[in-house]
């Protein structure tokens, strides 16, 4: 078995990745305060062309050096739009007829092995803070929460590993 080369992986110019069609998948990230877990985002969305994301609150902007570190130019194929307030965003995206669905912890959560993924639904997944998670006022205007089962001694993943799992499930 030999390795692939880059050259031998056929993969998409930026203009040809914009022009493609996406998958009707939105993120909605609620003040997500490391730049790197940003950036592993941007790459993992391009990885599952992924519609957009909506960065909200304290959540940095691209061009920045730290997301770019990790975001290795994803920053540049994945369309991104800031918001000041993840409610806001949420409300516009329900406008537009995305169902906004929380990935957290709670009295009600569905759990990911349990969650059935409708293809080509326009959702909104909806990832929240590495310590605080999502604000409750946006997790009250969710219409659905998915929690991703551990079972080990810790409660949480991080935000870029979940973005991950919660991907490649709903794409699979």
């Amino acid at each position: 078995m030999r390795k692939l080369k880059n050259s031998e992986l056929n993969r998409l110019s930026v203009s040809e990745f914009k022009k493609i069609e996406k998958q009707p998948i939105i993120l909605v990230l609620d003040n997500i305060r490391s730049l790197n877990n940003i950036g592993s985002i941007f790459r993992t969305c391009d990885a599952f062309l992924i519609e957009k994301i909506f960065l909200c609150g304290i959540t940095a902007c691209p061009p920045n050096p730290d997301i770019n570190k990790t975001a290795l130019g994803a920053s540049k194929s994945v369309d991104w739009e800031y918001f000041e307030s993840s409610l806001e965003c949420l409300k516009k995206l329900i406008s537009e007829k995305y169902s906004p669905i929380a990935i957290e912890q709670t009295e009600s959560s569905i759990k990911l092995n349990d969650y059935k993924f409708e293809k080509k639904k326009k959702v909104a997944f909806v990832f929240g803070n590495e310590i605080a998670g999502i604000q409750q006022n946006v997790i009250d205007i969710c219409k659905e929460c998915i929690e991703i089962p551990q079972m080990g001694t810790k409660h949480s993943l991080n935000i870029s590993v979940s973005v991950g799992i919660i991907l490649w499930k709903a794409v699979e």
